[in-house]
């Protein structure tokens, strides 16, 4: 019999205090620096099992807009932002089995810092951490580490390969069982089972061996969003799950398998990453219901372009309020994140901002409106179609209620259907992605 499942994750956008304009938020503005809402979210995706919770991230205030900082203040966008990392081991702290997987830029820590941060993570999460890797892509982020502005896109990637291939020799330098416990006056640590590293590079150095130990997964699990072609080749060499946002079936389908291909000439086993397609599900008991929700979505947008131009101009680089809304938008270049500019554009040059932002408000890879088994059942299509290999939700109101409508709603719907799993086969996280 046809294994059918798919796997899921979470897209967290990094703080809780971002749906505080929602309903059914509670108190959020007063509790949200404290993490019981993101242990409790992360517990009830473990129960629905979830293969893993990536926690967005970005090191600055946006002010690309307007070049101001007013409207990202004003409305929560990406900020405020906490570490990463810091939530990552409380999460990890407070469940057994789901990923957890922190993103952290390869021009904001050293090589060997964020080998040995992740490899810890990784100890004491007994083997459930991954690295969502990102170059970056916004000078005011570099900026606040000290460098003058981000390199050309292409460079980054190509620093990133080196810097890849440093952090992880870096994890390899501990060979399994280097550790052997000291049983009857042994040594606690054989010696021949740790190695330097010794690595030379063009934009890096590093000596090794890490003093942290080995990582239980041998290798953490390395996460990665390849839009572009400098990107999808990034991807397709070291990623063991891919973010991927295409809009349509068909779209998905061509980006899976032109990864996949690409895989197979970097001499890996396609089926070793898992690419999951960007989704945010509006569910409703009715369909009515969800369709009036997604209504009233669309409205707010419509009263509120700046809000969404505001984000587009914050990872995009380019200040969308220098265009007239109601005129034709002409060519565009950005050292930015190149996808997301091409699918705010995609086949629509010469149509006007306002237009673009009605097809940009329309949020994932497929439209999922309905009731969770509506929801499911389309799901299901979709991936038959595309091929595998599952699905990233993501939700602009991120709240308890919304939580349960996908934990209690739609992956009961799914696993009615045989598309996702009802129990966790494996302990660690690399061994559950891979599971089917």
């Amino acid at each position: 019999m046809t294994d059918k499942r798919f796997h899921l994750g979470w897209f967290l956008q990094g703080s809780s205090i971002q749906s505080w304009g929602e309903e059914w938020t509670g108190n959020v503005a007063e509790t949200w620096m404290r993490p019981e809402f993101f242990v409790e979210m992360t517990r009830n995706l473990e129960r629905a099992g979830f293969d893993y919770v990536l926690l967005e991230d970005s090191s600055y205030v946006g002010e690309s807009y307007g070049s101001s900082r007013d409207v990202y203040l004003e409305n929560g966008i990406a900020v405020p932002r906490q570490d990463p990392a810091v939530v990552a081991g409380l999460l990890a702290r407070e469940t057994s089995r789901i990923g957890i997987v922190p993103t952290l830029g390869t021009f904001a820590y050293p090589p060997y810092l964020l080998a040995r941060l992740i490899g810890t993570l990784d100890q004491v999460s007994a083997g459930r951490i991954g690295w969502n890797a990102v170059t970056g892509s916004s000078d005011y982020a570099a900026q606040n580490f000290g460098l003058p502005g981000m390199p050309e896109h292409d460079l980054r990637y190509e620093m990133a390969e080196e810097y890849m291939d440093l952090v992880r020799q870096l994890w390899g330098s501990w060979e399994p069982g280097a550790i052997t416990g000291g049983i009857e006056g042994g040594a606690l640590i054989d010696p021949s089972k740790v190695h330097a590293v010794n690595f030379e590079g063009r934009w890096f150095r590093c000596r090794g061996p890490l003093n942290s130990g080995p990582c239980p997964q041998g290798q953490p699990v390395i996460a990665q969003a390849g839009g572009s072609p400098a990107g999808r080749a990034f991807a397709a060499k070291w990623a063991d799950t891919i973010v991927a946002s295409t809009k349509g079936a068909k779209a998905m389908k061509a980006y899976r398998d032109d990864v996949r291909e690409r895989m197979a000439r970097f001499g890996r086993n396609p089926d070793h990453c898992k690419v999951l397609f960007l989704v945010s599900p509006i569910l409703g008991a009715t369909e009515e219901e969800a369709l009036a929700r997604q209504r009233r979505n669309a409205e707010f947008h419509a009263d509120n372009p700046h809000i969404r131009l505001a984000h587009l101009s914050k990872v995009t680089n380019i200040d969308f309020a220098e265009f007239d809304l109601d005129r034709p938008l002409g060519e565009l270049r950005t050292n930015g994140h190149q996808q997301s500019l091409e699918q705010f554009i995609g086949k629509n040059r010469g149509r006007t901002l306002r237009e673009l932002l009605v097809d940009y408000a329309r949020t994932g890879s497929i439209e999922l409106v309905g009731t969770p088994d509506q929801v499911a059942e389309r799901m299901g299509a979709a991936m038959e179609e595309v091929g595998g290999d599952g699905f990233l939700l993501t939700l602009a109101d991120t709240t308890r209620r919304s939580v349960a409508e996908i934990t209690d709603g739609l992956v009961p719907a799914l696993q009615r259907r045989g598309l996702a799993r009802r129990h966790y086969a494996h302990d660690q996280f690399r061994d559950n992605l891979l599971a089917f």
